[in-house]
C-alpha cells in the first residue's frame, strides 16, 4: 500500500496528533482494519444461510470453517492438532447435547412423614444424564468458602452425602465496602463456582436459591428477560455440556416459595439468615432438622457430538518473550433457528467473531511482529455455557501461567439502549455512540491502565459501570470468565445490551461500523503495549480484599 494511502486510511478514524502518535513499525497493520471489511464478514455470518449458528448445527460449522480459512489465509500458525496428530486451527471440543424434560423436573420434601412437591417452574434444573438424588439438607450460606478474606459458609459443617441449599450472589452486595468487591461481583458469585464447592466439600447436589433482601431479579426473573425465551418455547434450543465437565453433581434453581419451606425448621428466616451473614459475615450454615428431599431430572434425548474451537498463533518476535501469550478471542454461535425465524446474532457474536479475524489479519500483515505471541481464538459454544472456553481454559494450548492478558470480544457492534434485559436495574448515558464497556478491572487494574493509555490515540469513551454492578451479573456471562478462574488478567470488552438482544432482528445493517472499527483499532494499539511492555499487567486474586477487617 503507498504511503499516502496508508495514511489517508488512518486519518480516516483517527486525528492528526493520534496517527502521529503511533508508532510506524504499527501502522501497516491498523491500515487492515476496514469498515468495508467489517460488513461484508458480519453480512456473511449473520446471513440465513447459517442458519443462527446455532451450536452443533451446519451453521455454526461453517462459521468455524470460514474462521479457520481466514486464520490460514492471514499466515497464522495452526495452534491445535487433529486426531491424526497434525497441525490444525481447530481444537476438538467433545459435548454432550441433551433436552432436559421439564414436565418431569420434580423436588420433593420429605418431613413429618409428609411429602410437598415442586415442579417446574418452581424448581428448575439441567443435568446431562438423568438425576434421582435422595438426601438430607443442609443450608450453606452463600455456598461460598475464601480464605483470603477469612470467610467460610462450610467452616464446621458436614456436607458429605448431603444436598446443600445457598443463596445466591455474594454477602454485602450493596455495600461499596464490601470484601466481596464492594458492588462488584467477584468469582465467588457465579452458580457454576458454588457447585465446584459443594462437589469439593462431599455435597451430592446444590439448590441454589434467591437471597430474600435481593435487589436484581432472580434467576427465573432473569430468564423471562431475554427474547429467546418466550419465542423458542414451542421448540426449546437443546442443553449442552463438556463430556469432561469437572462439575458432577446436579444443581437446581428453587423458588422463594420453595426456599421458605426447606428453611423453615432452621429456627430463623431466611430473611433473618442472610441479614445477619450480612451483617458480620459470620457463617449461619447447619443442618435443617427432619429436612430431607428427593430431586428428580430427566431427558428425553441425548447424544454426543462434537464441535470446535478456531485457533490461530501468530509466534512473538522476542526468543524470551516468545513464549508468553497475549490472547484475543469471541465466540462463534447463537441461538439458531426456529420455523422461519432465525437468529442473525449480527452483534451477539458475528461482531465479535469478525473482530478476532481482523485483528488475526491486521497483525499477519504488520511487517513488524510484536514481542509476545498473540493467540486468536474463537470459542464454541458460548450460548450453551461458555462450553468452548471452560474447554480451553481446562486444556490450554499454551500455558496460562504466561498468559499475560486477554481481550474478549462480545458484542462490540452496536449502541447500548435501555431493553427489558436492563429495564430497572443499570444506568445507560444517554449517548453511547462512542461508548465501551471494560469489564474486568476489579482483577486487574493495570490492564485498565494500559488500554486507557492506548485509547488517547482513538479517543472512545471508556465505561466501567459494568465493574460495579450486581444485577446483571454480567462480569460471569462471556468468555473471559473461565481465564479469570485461573488468574488471567481478561476482560470482556462490551458495547452493551439493546432491544434486539437474543431476538431474529438482531441483524448485519444495524451494527455501527465506524464505531466498530474504532474498537478494533483501540485493541490493536492496546495488544501492543501488553505483548511488548515489560511489566505486563498484574492479577488481583482477591479484589476488595483490602477492606477485610
Amino acid at each position: 500500500m503507498p504511503r499516502t494511502f496508508l495514511a489517508f486510511a488512518l486519518a480516516a478514524s483517527l486525528t492528526t496528533a493520534a496517527l502521529a502518535a503511533v508508532p510506524t513499525t504499527e501502522q501497516a497493520g491498523l491500515a487492515q482494519i476496514r469498515e468495508s471489511d467489517l460488513r461484508a464478514d458480519i453480512t456473511f455470518l449473520a446471513s440465513d444461510a447459517l442458519q443462527g449458528r446455532l451450536s452443533l448445527q451446519p451453521g455454526d460449522d461453517a462459521s468455524v470453517q470460514w474462521i479457520a480459512s481466514e486464520f490460514a489465509k492471514a499466515g497464522l500458525k495452526p495452534a491445535a492438532t487433529d486426531a491424526q496428530g497434525q497441525p490444525s486451527f481447530l481444537q476438538t471440543v467433545p459435548l454432550i447435547e441433551y433436552r432436559p424434560d421439564a414436565k418431569a423436573t420434580l423436588l420433593t420434601l420429605k418431613r413429618g412423614g409428609k411429602n410437598t412437591e415442586w415442579k417446574d417452574p418452581e424448581v428448575s434444573g439441567s443435568f446431562p444424564t438423568d438425576q434421582d438424588v435422595s438426601a438430607p439438607v443442609v443450608f450453606a450460606g452463600y455456598g461460598i468458602t475464601a480464605p483470603e478474606l477469612g470467610y467460610d459458609d462450610y467452616a464446621g459443617l458436614d456436607v458429605k452425602g448431603k444436598v446443600v441449599v445457598v443463596f445466591d450472589h455474594e454477602p454485602q452486595e450493596t455495600d461499596p465496602k464490601s470484601i466481596f468487591n464492594g458492588t462488584g461481583n467477584t468469582r465467588y458469585a457465579t452458580g457454576y463456582v458454588k457447585a465446584l464447592n459443594a462437589q469439593a466439600h462431599g455435597a451430592v447436589a446444590v439448590l441454589l436459591a434467591p437471597e430474600p433482601a435481593h435487589n436484581h431479579p432472580s434467576q427465573l426473573e432473569v430468564r423471562k428477560r431475554i427474547g429467546h425465551q418466550a419465542e423458542h418455547a414451542a421448540n426449546p434450543i437443546p442443553a449442552q455440556a463438556l463430556a469432561d465437565s469437572p462439575v458432577h453433581i446436579p444443581s437446581m434453581v428453587i423458588s422463594a416459595e420453595v426456599e421458605e419451606a426447606l428453611l423453615s425448621t432452621s429456627g430463623s428466616t431466611p430473611k433473618a439468615l442472610q441479614s445477619g451473614i450480612d451483617a458480620d459475615l459470620k457463617p449461619r450454615s447447619q443442618a435443617l432438622p427432619d429436612t430431607s428431599i428427593s430431586l428428580h431430572l430427566k431427558n428425553s434425548s441425548r447424544r454426543e457430538a462434537t464441535t470446535w474451537n478456531a485457533v490461530g498463533l501468530l509466534e512473538g518476535s522476542d526468543p524470551k518473550l516468545a513464549p508468553e501469550t497475549i490472547i484475543i478471542s469471541a465466540h462463534h454461535d447463537h441461538d439458531g433457528q426456529a420455523g422461519d425465524k432465525i437468529w442473525h446474532g449480527a452483534d451477539d457474536n458475528a461482531s465479535g467473531t469478525v473482530g478476532v479475524v481482523t485483528l488475526a489479519r491486521a497483525f499477519a500483515a504488520n511487517p513488524t511482529k510484536p514481542k509476545r505471541s498473540i493467540l486468536f481464538a474463537v470459542f464454541a459454544a458460548e450460548e450453551r455455557g461458555l462450553l468452548g472456553a471452560y474447554y480451553l481454559a481446562a486444556h490450554p494450548l499454551r500455558p496460562l501461567d504466561t498468559t499475560r492478558a486477554m481481550i474478549n470480544f462480545d458484542m462490540i457492534g452496536r449502541d447500548e439502549k435501555p431493553s427489558p434485559q436492563t429495564e430497572g436495574l443499570i444506568t445507560i448515558p444517554a449517548d453511547t455512540g462512542n461508548r465501551l464497556n471494560l469489564i474486568g478491572a476489579a482483577y486487574s487494574p493495570d490492564y485498565q491502565k494500559t488500554v486507557v493509555k492506548a485509547n488517547g490515540d482513538v479517543g472512545l469513551v471508556l465505561d466501567d459501570r459494568f465493574d460495579h454492578e450486581y444485577a446483571l451479573n454480567v462480569f460471569f456471562r462471556s468468555d473471559q470468565f473461565p481465564f479469570v478462574l485461573h488468574n488471567v488478567p481478561a476482560f470482556w470488552w462490551f458495547t452493551g445490551f439493546h432491544p434486539d438482544y437474543h431476538h431474529p432482528s438482531d441483524t448485519a445493517e444495524k451494527i455501527d461500523y465506524p464505531k466498530m472499527a474504532k474498537i478494533l483499532k483501540l485493541a490493536y494499539l492496546s495488544t501492543w503495549q501488553f505483548a511488548n511492555e515489560a511489566t505486563p499487567p498484574r492479577f488481583v486474586s482477591h479484589p476488595g480484599s483490602q477492606n477485610t477487617p
